[in-house]
């Protein structure tokens, strides 16, 4: 495990991450992937609650590159970004492989639907359990009582941190063989509702920017008054505490060699 911003993330590129998820359908076994971003690390460093749906999970991998650089200033670096816009594309890919089924579950009406027939455009064979775009006030026992009869593999929860987290806490243990995916806005990415940052915005640690672009209004403030000042924080104090360390190093080097 490697902490970073007082969240403990798993040490897993992306393909290994559909790796434990596939190996855990071939012996019936489930579970939950969160992948936190800076937004929602920000939360959670503010959230007992936020901090402790994370901890639940039982793969928590980093969506968010300033995670990731943090993490390369410390010991135990993080392999690389693992986001759930991705994920959405590579569990379907291994889920149509296997002969698995998935079900999308948020977004606005007609959404999920629509990310559903690209996915399977895109992974001929995929089993398309369901989908559901729950409204504002759902009931929980509806979502579970749909989930139950579908009986999905893999479930791609889009509803937002800490709502689909809390959706997931709810629901996975009646599915104890489903894997569950929080997944943010990979639903309507899928669906083409959304358009994704170019790889090499993506690469360079911009997609948010990307993002801001896309949605200002509703994105400004969160980004730039809230998760910009955060992230920068958290990369200035892991670069202090990288200078300390090697400090510290240097010196038990010369101590040793006297």
């Amino acid at each position: 495990m490697t902490a970073v911003a007082g969240v403990e993330f798993d040490a897993l590129t992306e393909e290994q991450v559909v790796a434990e998820v596939m190996e855990g359908l071939r012996t019936g076994r489930g579970g939950w992937i969160v992948t936190p971003n800076v937004d929602i690390c920000r939360q959670a460093s503010r959230d007992p609650e936020a901090r402790a749906l994370i901890a639940r999970a039982s793969v928590v991998v980093a969506d968010g590159m300033p995670l990731v650089w943090a993490s390369r200033l410390g010991s135990e670096p993080l392999p690389e970004r693992v986001a759930g816009a991705s994920l959405i594309f590579s569990l379907s890919a291994a889920a149509a492989a296997g002969g698995r089924s998935v079900y999308l579950l948020g977004g606005e009406p007609g959404v999920p639907d629509k990310a559903a027939a690209e996915l399977k455009t895109r992974f001929p064979g995929l089993q398309i359990a369901g989908t559901d775009a729950p409204p504002p006030g759902f009931s929980l026992d509806e979502v579970r009582e749909r989930l139950a009869a579908a009986r999905p593999d893999i479930v791609f929860v889009g509803l937002g941190f800490p709502k689909q987290e809390r959706v997931i806490a709810a629901v996975a243990p009646g599915l104890p063989e489903t894997w569950f995916v929080g997944c943010g806005a990979a639903i309507p990415f899928a669906a083409g509702a959304l358009r994704r940052a170019p790889e090499r915005v993506q690469r360079a640690g911009l997609e948010w920017a990307w993002r801001l672009a896309s949605e200002p209004r509703r994105l400004f403030r969160r980004y730039l008054m809230e998760d910009l000042p955060f992230a920068l924080r958290l990369l200035i104090t892991a670069r202090m505490a990288a200078a300390r360390a090697s400090r510290r190093a240097s010196r038990r080097t010369a101590g040793s060699s006297r």
